[in-house]
């Protein structure tokens, strides 16, 4: 059985602990002589939320998936290694260095220099992200969204500027430094009309047996990811059937700014406002199936729906959430 996940954020790593749990280890990255498993996971991964910042690529999703399934993260917070220091960070603000109101810990920023210095060599992100997984043994396939620079970036109305006066920043800017408490107008991906998907993306979806969206942010993580050319239309043209996590409970987001970013582009934050966006594959959209929290409502044409507890409380009930998924569209699990 294939399995193709659409994940960003800590959410969407957390929903692969449960996947792996449920379908077992997939070896990522996998050597030559490695027997092809019976069930492979694959995460196609956000880099939206991607930048450069004091000389090192920062890959946060896709971090957050290794340092998670490897068991490196930092359970407090949900991102970040355990057990981290932050005496460059410290030595940085001394300095004055900008940006200031990004924090690298010391352990993370050893991911960041490795991987910088692999892709100034000539190595594409998603052989990167396989040689950094050797390390971490995810148990999950983990394949950058595309190996091409798609960072999100918001349009907001410029600090101390003149009224109507509008400037695009950075999404970790927005996230990060103004907490999205700004005037914002819009998000845009650099880059959207000349991105490709990564190498294998495009056929994990087209050769999956079904595909499962996690409930990771609508719009700038599964919203980041489909901006990619192609990989919507793979969507919608994979035999596979598609079906989304509502990121939802009681219509809030559990954690993150969810509803800040779905009210910047008019989508009310609510399992039926989601299901909405996405849409169904019948029409233009992207679902077949969408799995709501209990006690949460919605109804859309052409999109089965059904209930469950979407609580990641640990991988067991994530694993049952997705067991439901897969129900949910007549996929039988082992």
């Amino acid at each position: 059985m294939k399995v193709t996940v659409l994940v960003g954020g800590v959410g969407g790593a957390r929903f692969l602990q449960g996947a792996r749990e449920l379908f077992g280890r997939t070896p990522f990255p996998q050597l030559a002589d490695d027997p092809d498993p019976a069930t492979t996971v694959t995460a196609v991964v956000n880099v939206g939320d991607d930048a450069y910042m004091h000389g090192v690529r920062i890959c946060p999703d896709l971090d957050t998936c290794m340092y998670t399934l490897g068991g490196g993260i930092d359970p407090e917070r949900g991102w970040g290694h355990r057990n981290e220091t932050w005496n460059a960070k410290e030595e940085l603000a001394a300095y004055g260095a900008d940006p200031d109101w990004f924090g690298l810990g010391d352990r993370d920023l050893a991911t960041h220099l490795i991987r910088t210095q692999m892709l100034e060599a000539g190595y594409p992100l998603s052989d990167v992200t396989a040689a950094l997984s050797r390390r971490w043994q995810p148990g999950v396939r983990l394949l950058p969204a595309s190996d091409q620079r798609h960072e999100t970036h918001v349009v907001i109305d410029k600090p101390d500027g003149d009224d109507g006066e509008r400037v695009a920043i950075h999404f970790q800017e927005w996230w990060v430094r103004y907490r999205a408490d700004v005037p914002t107008h819009g998000f845009a991906q650099v880059g959207r009309d000349e991105v490709k998907p990564g190498p294998g993306v495009l056929q994990a979806i087209s050769d999956a047996d079904i595909v499962l969206l996690a409930p990771s942010n609508p719009v700038v993580s599964i919203g980041a990811i489909t901006s990619v050319a192609g990989i919507r239309g793979a969507l919608r043209q994979t035999s596979a059937p598609v079906v989304g996590i509502s990121p939802v409970i009681a219509d809030k987001p559990l954690r993150g700014m969810a509803d800040a970013c779905l009210s910047v582009i008019g989508v009310e934050s609510s399992a039926q406002g989601i299901a909405e966006h996405y849409g169904a594959r019948s029409g233009n959209g992207i679902l077949d199936g969408w799995l709501i929290a209990e006690g949460d409502d919605a109804a859309v044409d052409g999109i089965a729906i059904a209930s469950a507890p979407l609580l990641m409380t640990d991988p067991s009930a994530t694993a049952e959430m997705i067991r439901a998924a897969c129900r949910l569209v007549g996929v039988s699990v082992p």
